[in-house]
């Protein structure tokens, strides 16, 4: 039976309700203590882990503030006029114990980074993205803006060494996805869900199994790959191109196989990366969606509804995967771990973007589950089984708690 047929059968198939079990009714001298024992006491809350604390020397460089945020496996760090230093570790913020920063001490530490335009620049528009490097150490995503008390500053740490898809324990199947000869994949997943790390994965798979031209479109650089197997071209918005849509229209003349797109955010880019994908290249991107089928709701309805239908038909036929992502909490509470909801465009995919049935998304993922794909839920239950999260979390994020019930787990 094919993929199709199966998926068809699933919607049409009604299960009949099943009849009650007969009643019986216990003798009298069946013995019941089980309704006079006392009940099982419910299991001990898991103790909170210690709360971390970062002590800072005065006078605090960068540099140094950098390195304490690697060491402590940390992601982000706040730098704000008027706090002291604020480090995300573990997905929690860390306030230092240090003395608030001063706009005079933030000039002093975070200017020398830029030159003169890009102070210009920041006073104009009030906010920098760049990239910073700190050799042998990792590569930070930066952005400089103005709030309220003076300036302010968040570092990303991007890390040196590109990871391997074994490495993140991704999903094997994107490996797959990876080597797809053309069409559109989107990885998506709120800010700091790890999108782009992800994507440097699949890149550096792509560099290691094939010989492709590449280019990458990004706002800042993030993951530098050197060229291996594959020809690869980086490009950065406001350094090489003027915008994401204007470099994407560019990529058409510059025979490119694979192309990477930092972030589809406008009506423009979007429409541009579909145009690449249906022209025969293999185009990634980037959403701020939490799932496959709010996936594809978002890229038609950015488009006026004049011009849905259209996009309804380049997008049935361009339209590869997507890549669903969150990162969650350990058990525990150190470390994080990642869950994806995984779609593969196959047979009678096409169909539902066309007529526009995105509500019969996750039925199909459900069905499509020997291809590879996995819904948001069943991903949180394979974690679950394995301990890696706990079932507050699960509460916190799963989608049909029904689900859960049928697999034996109650999460109330």
């Amino acid at each position: 039976m094919s993929f199709f047929q199966k998926f068809t059968r699933k919607l049409t198939m009604q299960e009949e309700p099943a009849s009650p079990p007969p009643e019986t009714v216990p003798s009298v001298s069946e013995e019941i203590p089980e309704l006079f024992e006392a009940p099982e006491p419910p299991p001990e809350p898991e103790p909170p882990p210690p709360q971390l604390e970062i002590a800072l020397e005065e006078g605090y460089r960068l540099d140094d503030l950098l390195r304490r945020l690697v060491s402590e496996k940390g992601s982000d760090l706040h730098l704000s006029v008027g706090v002291p230093p604020v480090f995300r570790v573990h997905g929690d913020l860390v306030v230092s114990k240090a003395r608030p920063l001063s706009q005079e001490h933030a000039e002093a530490i975070l200017f020398p980074l830029v030159d003169a335009e890009r102070i210009d620049s920041l006073k104009d528009c009030g906010n920098l993205d760049f990239a910073y490097e700190i050799p042998d150490l990792a590569r930070f995503r930066a952005n400089y803006f103005r709030q309220n008390r003076g300036l302010a500053a968040v570092f990303r740490e991007i890390p040196s060494k590109i990871p391997t898809i074994e490495q993140l324990n991704l999903p094997p199947v994107l490996k797959t996805i990876a080597m797809l000869q053309s069409g559109l994949v989107v990885v998506t997943g709120p800010t700091g869900s790890g999108k782009s790390t992800t994507l440097a994965a699949m890149i550096n798979h792509i560099n290691q199994h094939r010989r492709a031209h590449v280019i990458t479109i990004e706002d800042p650089i993030e993951f530098y790959h050197p060229s291996r197997t594959c020809l690869i071209d980086h490009r950065e918005v406001g350094q090489h191109a003027v915008s994401f849509a204007d470099a994407l229209r560019a990529t058409l003349r510059e025979d490119p196989d694979i192309i990477l797109v930092g972030e589809m955010r406008d009506l423009e880019t979007i429409y541009n990366a579909i145009k690449a994908a249906e022209t025969g290249a293999l185009v990634f991107g980037t959403l701020h969606t939490n799932s496959a089928a709010k996936t594809v709701d978002r890229i038609i309805d950015v488009f006026p509804a004049r011009q849905q239908e259209q996009i309804r038909a380049m997008l049935a036929e361009s339209f590869r995967a997507v890549v669903a992502q969150l990162l969650l909490k350990k058990t525990g509470g150190q470390g994080r771990v990642a869950v994806h909801e995984i779609l593969i465009a196959e047979a009678g995919f096409s169909n539902l973007i066309r007529e526009g049935k995105t509500s019969q998304i996750n039925n199909y993922i459900q069905t499509g589950k020997e291809y590879g794909m996995q819904t948001m839920d069943a991903g949180l239950l394979k974690l679950l089984k394995a301990g890696s999260i706990t079932k507050a979390t699960v509460l916190e994020r799963c989608h049909d708690r029904n689900f859960f019930r049928s697999a034996g787990i109650t999460l109330d």
